[in-house]
């Protein structure tokens, strides 16, 4: 290493040189500032001005050395240090898990600026859990009771350590959602069913960005182009014998799978809506109120 001094200003200036070279001048930026916020244990906006003559020991600055280093090959920050921002909340995250991402929040938020339309203390079911942050958002904000399912055991583990974290009470369940049989483990009488499965299809991944797809577990990413919508399918034939007469299902979407989608749900379902999200791109579909021919 080449660090002209251990003060916060000299490794700052030397490792955005470095940086700079891989990713535009502002996001290089952006990304070396939360580097050196996580180690130090400061805020973000401190980085590198209000800290500039701190100096470090030579362990630390081993770490932003080997930080510097994994951003230089596009791993994905959030995994470097282990944690991300979901809704204002701390969440644990490694590469068994998603990163979460703002349209995920616009789920949560649905859902809590609904929250009066439903009765007190859902019952609701997360499928596809990863991280939990939907599981654990929704019993924060709506003191509900929440269950969620992943098939992936490290997903699991990780969405206990959140829950463990924010002192929330989530009954997980690690196992193959797209296997029938196992719907009898899983609880009835549901309130909401939320749902990110997998919905990037394979050929997408042409289209996809270094960071994602070298990194992010393709299992909660991809699905067949033969078979784009096979989690929506199972979870509608699962809504029909789990979710309660004036139930609801939220789901994200591919964009370019937005009216497929919704279609498969309208023939069970009184309401049906397709909701774009913040880049008014097609998010989400939400369906409630079960036809009465959907559960007779």
């Amino acid at each position: 290493m080449k660090v002209k001094s251990n003060r916060i200003g000299d490794i700052f200036s030397y490792y955005f040189d470095i940086l700079s070279k891989g990713y535009p001048a502002t996001e290089a930026k952006i990304l070396l500032k939360r580097l050196i916020s996580y180690y130090l244990n400061v805020e973000t906006y401190k980085v590198p001005d209000l800290v500039a003559d701190q100096r470090v020991g030579e362990s630390l600055l081993l770490d932003i050395h080997f930080g510097v280093k994994k951003l230089a090959e596009y791993q994905p920050i959030e995994y470097i240090i282990g944690e991300t921002q979901f809704y204002e909340h701390r969440f644990f995250v490694d590469k068994s898990v998603l990163i979460p991402r703002p349209e995920t929040e616009e789920m949560v938020d649905f859902l809590w600026k609904n929250s009066s339309a439903f009765v007190s203390k859902p019952q609701i079911l997360d499928v596809g859990t990863g991280s939990g942050c939907i599981a654990i958002m929704l019993s924060l904000l709506l003191d509900a009771s929440v269950s969620a399912v992943d098939i992936s055991s490290a997903a699991i583990n990780i969405a206990r350590k959140n829950s463990n974290y924010h002192s929330v009470d989530i009954q997980f369940f690690n196992l193959d959602f797209l296997n029938t049989s196992s719907w009898q483990l899983l609880p009835s009488d549901l309130d909401i069913i939320v749902s990110n499965p997998p919905y990037v299809l394979d050929s997408e991944k042409t289209f996809m960005k270094s960071n994602v797809l070298d990194f992010e577990p393709s299992l909660a990413l991809f699905v067949p182009d033969e078979n784009p919508l096979l989690f929506y399918k199972a979870i509608l034939d699962f809504s029909l014998s789990h979710l309660k007469p004036n139930g609801q299902v939220l789901l994200e979407i591919n964009e370019n799978l937005g009216e497929k989608t919704a279609n498969l749900f309208r023939p069970y379902y009184k309401k049906i809506a397709l909701i774009q999200d913040i880049n008014e791109k097609n998010r989400f579909v939400f369906a409630s109120g079960l036809l009465p021919q959907s559960f007779s």
